[in-house]
Formats: C-alpha cells, sequence, structure tokens
C-alpha cells in the first residue's frame, strides 16, 4: 500500500496500526481488494484523504467503508477526521488482475436480490453538505428552509422541516446536509447531540426486528431521546399501520420535547396513499417545502461542480448537450459524468462532443430524445390526482390501476424501452407491463371505457380518449 504520513505526528508506525485495525473491520479479502494495491491513504490538512484510480471504485470505497476508515484512524490518533476520494488515474494499473476479480466478486455479492439497508448512522459520517448544495430557481424556497432548520433545534421556526419532490431532485442532499452543520456546529463545543439519520426503510426494519426480539423499550428509548431526528423517503412507511403507529408515538415524543424532525419524501403528504391521517396532520403543521426538477442552468451549474470535483474537464460544448438531453434527476447528470470520465480515462484524452453523443446513445434511444418515462409518469399521475410515488407502489385501488396500466402503455407507444426496462424503472417486473398493455389493447379494440374514483365520485371515459387526452399533454 502507498502511504504518505502527511501531518499525522506519529508516523508510518501510527499508519500501519491503523490499516491493521481496518482490515480486521473489514476483513482481509477486501481489504486487500480495495486497499492493497491501487489506492494511496495520507493523512494530511485535518482529514484523510483516499486517492483511488477511478470513480467506481471511490464510489464504492465512499458507501462502504468510510466509516471504518474514520473510526479506525480514531482508535489509534483520538482524531476523528473526515474522509477525502480523489481520483489518481496514475494508479490505474497497479491492481492485479485477480484483485480485479475480487473486486468484482464483492460487487456482484452486495447487489445479488434485494439491496441490503445501509446502517442507520448516528454520527456525522454522512457524505453531503450544505455548502455544496447548487441552488438555483427550482430549489431556493429549500434551501433557504434547510439553512433555517441548521441554526438548530433553539429556533421555534425549524423544529420541523417535510421537504418533498420528485426523486434525484436533492431531498436527502439537503436532510444530509442539515444533520452535518448541526452536529459540527455542537463538535464545536455546543454541547453533545444525540442525531440519526435513517431512511424509511431502515426505520421499518428495526422496528420489526425489535418487535420480533422483544425490544420494544430499548428501541423507544434510542428514538425518542434524540435531540435530532431525519427520516429520508418517510413514503415507504405508507400501508404499514404498526409501523406508522410507532412513528407517530416517537414524533410525538419529540416535538413535545422541543427537538427536531426533519423528513423527506417524494410526494406531498397528503398525496402518500394510505398515510395515518394524524401522521399527515403533523407533517402538515411544520415547515412543508417542494423542489421542483432541476431547470438547465441548475443542471448546468451541477455538472459544472461535479465534474470539478471529478478533476474532468468539459467543454461549454460538451455542458451543453448533456444538460439539454438530460432533463431528470440529478442522479441521472452524476450517472453520465461517471460514463464521460471512464471513456476519457480509457481513451486517455479530454471529454469531446462524439464522446458525449456515444455515451448518451443508450439514453436518448431508450427515452426517444423528447419523452422520457418520468414525464410520462408525472402526467398521467396529475390527470389522475395521484403522484409516481403511488404508479410505482404495490397500492390496486382503482385509481392506481388505471394509472399504472395507462402510463405502462404510453413507455411502450413513446419510448423505445423494452418491458424489462419498464418493469424496473416502476417497481414491478415485465410480466406486469406485458399484461397491462395486453389488457389496454383489448379495451380499446372493443371500444370500452374506462372508470375510476375521484373525490367527486366515480367518473368514466373511454379507453380511446383517455389516451388521446393524455397524449395531448405529453407532445
Amino acid at each position: 500500500m502507498k502511504t504518505v504520513p502527511g501531518n499525522l505526528c506519529a508516523g508510518d508506525d501510527v499508519l500501519r496500526r491503523v490499516f491493521g485495525t481496518l482490515q480486521d473491520r473489514i476483513g482481509p479479502q477486501k481489504y486487500n481488494a480495495w486497499f492493497k494495491h491501487g489506492t494511496a491513504v495520507s493523512v494530511e490538512d485535518g482529514h484523510i484523504k483516499v486517492s483511488v484510480p477511478n470513480p467506481f471504485v471511490a464510489n464504492w470505497i465512499e458507501q462502504h467503508y468510510q466509516s471504518d476508515l474514520i473510526e479506525s484512524v480514531e482508535t489509534h490518533t483520538g482524531q476523528r477526521l473526515g474522509v477525502v476520494v480523489a481520483i489518481d488515474p496514475s494508479l490505474n494499473g497497479q491492481c492485479s488482475k485477480r484483485e480485479l476479480d475480487i473486486q468484482a466478486e464483492i460487487v456482484s455479492r452486495a447487489t445479488q436480490g434485494r439491496a441490503r439497508p445501509r446502517k442507520p448512522l448516528s454520527s456525522p459520517v454522512l457524505k453531503h453538505s450544505l455548502n455544496d448544495f447548487v441552488v438555483g430557481p427550482c430549489n431556493k424556497l429549500a434551501y433557504q428552509a434547510a439553512m433555517t432548520a441548521a441554526m438548530g433545534s433553539g429556533n421555534n421556526s425549524c423544529s420541523q422541516l417535510f421537504v418533498h419532490g420528485s426523486c434525484g431532485v436533492g431531498k436527502t442532499h439537503l436532510l444530509q446536509g442539515i444533520c452535518n452543520a448541526i452536529s459540527k456546529m455542537h463538535n464545536n463545543g455546543n454541547g453533545p447531540l444525540k442525531w440519526k439519520y435513517v431512511t424509511g426503510e431502515q426505520f421499518t426494519n428495526e422496528f420489526i426486528t425489535a418487535v420480533r426480539n422483544k425490544q420494544g423499550a430499548q428501541f423507544r428509548e434510542k428514538y425518542r431521546k434524540l435531540d435530532l431526528l431525519a427520516i429520508d423517503d418517510v413514503h415507504f412507511l405508507a400501508a404499514k399501520r404498526a409501523t406508522q403507529d410507532e412513528f407517530l408515538h416517537t414524533f410525538n415524543a419529540i416535538e413535545s420535547a422541543g427537538k427536531q424532525i426533519l423528513l423527506a419524501s417524494d410526494a406531498h403528504p397528503r398525496m402518500v396513499g394510505e398515510l395515518n391521517e394524524q401522521l399527515v396532520s403533523r407533517f402538515l403543521s411544520g415547515m412543508l417545502v417542494k423542489i421542483e426538477s432541476p431547470d438547465r442552468e441548475t443542471r448546468t451549474a451541477v455538472l459544472r461542480r461535479k465534474a470539478a470535483a471529478m478533476k474532468l474537464e468539459l467543454s461549454e460544448e460538451v455542458l451543453s448537450y448533456v444538460t439539454m438531453h438530460i432533463r431528470g434527476s440529478i442522479r441521472e447528470l452524476e450517472g453520465t459524468l461517471v460514463k464521460l470520465s471512464a471513456l476519457a480515462a480509457l481513451e486517455n484524452t479530454t471529454v469531446t462532443l462524439s464522446m458525449a453523443r456515444d455515451a448518451l446513445s443508450d439514453h436518448l434511444a431508450r427515452t426517444d430524445s423528447a419523452i422520457t418515462l418520468g414525464d410520462i409518469e408525472s402526467v398521467t399521475a396529475t390527470f389522475f390526482g395521484i403522484t409516481p410515488a403511488d404508479i410505482h407502489s404495490s397500492r390496486r385501488t382503482r385509481t392506481v390501476s388505471v394509472a399504472r396500466m395507462l402510463a405502462m402503455y404510453l413507455a411502450r407507444r413513446h419510448t423505445r424501452m423494452s418491458y424489462p426496462e419498464i418493469g424496473r424503472f416502476m417497481g414491478k417486473n415485465h410480466s406486469s407491463v406485458v399484461l397491462a398493455v395486453q389488457r389496454l389493447e383489448k379495451n380499446l379494440a372493443k371500444n370500452e371505457s374506462l372508470t375510476w374514483v375521484t373525490p367527486m365520485g366515480t367518473k368514466e371515459m373511454p379507453a380511446s380518449d383517455l389516451l388521446r387526452l393524455l397524449d395531448e399533454q405529453i407532445n
């Protein structure tokens, strides 16, 4: 392993012990695969710097070994330092083929079947900061609310914040940024702070485990005594009555103690299906803000900042092309950037417009350059008064079923996505998409009508007229 002592006064001996502890924590196989060769680690300028050969390795180390590295350093130095992962192309080629095969095997095992939920974090190792959040017209109000919340629970106007918006618009970034800001403030001498950031799925899984193991008292003690609770993807609690009841009591305990609650969801509280009305009422009682999909100006700013962080040079021509064609989430932009970085590294050149066209060719083929699945879902959900999250859910009410069937049919009509691709995007299997398309085709062939329920009562319309209306809104 290549190591540089940097500002670590104890020198190489301490580093060797740090790496020994890291190896014990993650196991020899993972240590050899990700750290032994092709990775340079140093402690300098008050942080741990990890240099890696490519974005793939950087992403994997950030997601899986960051907290282990922090705690290994703290064990031997008494310092809790942050981690910075940097791309250093000169490290390419230092890993043997066997180590690359082991990396692939580790990734394959970790991603087979349903991904395991990440370990709930109660210490400041979340990767996002409010300082690196790109502010634009689409998210300015949400950012201002987050900055207010980051002032701490002493400010009554920000004791509760609920952020909602479609996938990949920055909700997680804001929640993690608030947690890190408040934690840093208290670590600077304002007293100890008990806080926790979890997803709705993690909260649910912990609760179920506690019930099974008859550890309900310990679960309640852990959550209800917090100074700050942040729950991402809170819409995951929909239709889970026991978990909702437990969370309602947790919410009441934290709120009555004057502490902070941060929540994020893909949909407005009233648009999350099968959610306890008492919870909805409490969600609406605090600061409620929506993050819109990023406009082109914001997408360009995000792409510039992330490219700079990766030390990837992008011309204005390339920036314009990418932001023109990637109109969905920030995650899509990040994925495109990683792909461009990989292509540039393989060809040992800078990113060209031709390279960008090649990188986006698959995306443009699937989205037909003009209409995306996100567009179709948004239009369909709005027409029926539901949310895209409902279409992805397991709900089978008449309204949701009709909307889901139409969205699947329109996806086949307007994009080049296959049945499995549409199914994965909507959280269904490919056979569900096939059956939905066949069912609607039969309705159209027989000139039948479709019925659904609205707050004003049951509505009915010929399937052909419904498709025509939706087509007009999509095009």
